[in-house]
């Protein structure tokens, strides 16, 4: 299957106020094929929201290329949309209003996209907060409206900066489920970071482990459990052997990290 996504030889490098230089990322390579769900896995500060925003071309590589749809990667482009850890909503709009946007920044009329956002809001469980404002929802419904947002503009692509982070363990098992239930149904390619193995595993059809700083891809792991996928999965044997294979990864690149 033909690459949707492809990473290659990817480096970026920051220069810090001292004047130094710090590599965040390090002869990255990978591939991500169309509608495919890939979660990133690995230690902390290993470059994988940096990874995300090289994709997303909110900043440029300092060398390698990224390439989407055949076409490099130079700034972001509407075939992309993006959530982040925090639901990053306007406090003065309604639930619908912020939905909308993307829309709106992109000069597209919003008479049209109004139905598609409604669409979505159902579509996530928040049919009757349309006029809500950010500060009467829970963390979890604020987080269900930015991925409305994301997919209010239909991008093809969908990066997501450990979305469910901040949020306790249920609503985040919860909106885990949901967003595989939205992904059957809007046929996406997603690319999931995050920092728990169970919901890495749950979530993907390919987990990808990253080395610590200067982070790059070490491992591929291809996800074979069926689905709809539940959280009953967890307790299966062959979830155990995935995780212990994730978090094996994992520590030999932390040992790598510290011997070098």
């Amino acid at each position: 299957m033909a690459a949707l996504i492809s990473v290659r030889d990817v480096q970026k490098r920051f220069t810090t106020r001292s004047g130094g230089s710090v590599t965040a990322l390090d002869r990255t390579t990978l591939d991500i094929a169309e509608d495919e769900f890939v979660t990133i896995v690995g230690p902390s500060g290993c470059g994988k929201t940096t990874l995300l925003r090289l994709i997303a071309g909110i900043v440029p590589a300092s060398s390698g290329e990224i390439v989407l749809k055949g076409s490099k990667v130079l700034r972001p482009s509407r075939e992309i949309g993006m959530v982040f850890q925090q639901p990053i909503l306007l406090s003065w709009r309604t639930v619908l209003d912020n939905v909308l946007f993307p829309i709106e920044m992109l000069g597209w009329p919003l008479a049209k996209y109004r139905d598609e956002a409604m669409r979505l809001i159902e579509l996530v469980g928040l049919k009757g907060f349309e006029s809500a404002r950010p500060r009467e929802l829970s963390g979890g419904m604020q987080q269900r409206v930015a991925i409305c947002r994301a997919l209010v503009a239909d991008p093809q692509v969908l990066l997501m900066d450990e979305p469910f982070a901040a949020l306790d363990a249920m609503t985040r098992e919860e909106l885990g489920v949901e967003l595989l239930r939205i992904w059957s149904e809007r046929r996406k390619t997603v690319v999931f970071i995050t920092h728990s193995i169970p919901e890495a595993i749950l979530l993907a059809d390919r987990v990808l482990v990253m080395t610590a700083r200067p982070g790059r891809v070490v491992r591929e792991l291809k996800i074979d459990l069926p689905r709809p996928r539940r959280i009953e999965m967890e307790h299966s044997a062959e979830f155990g052997r995935y995780s212990a294979a994730v978090r094996s990864s994992i520590t030999s690149s932390r040992m790598l990290a510290a011997a070098a």
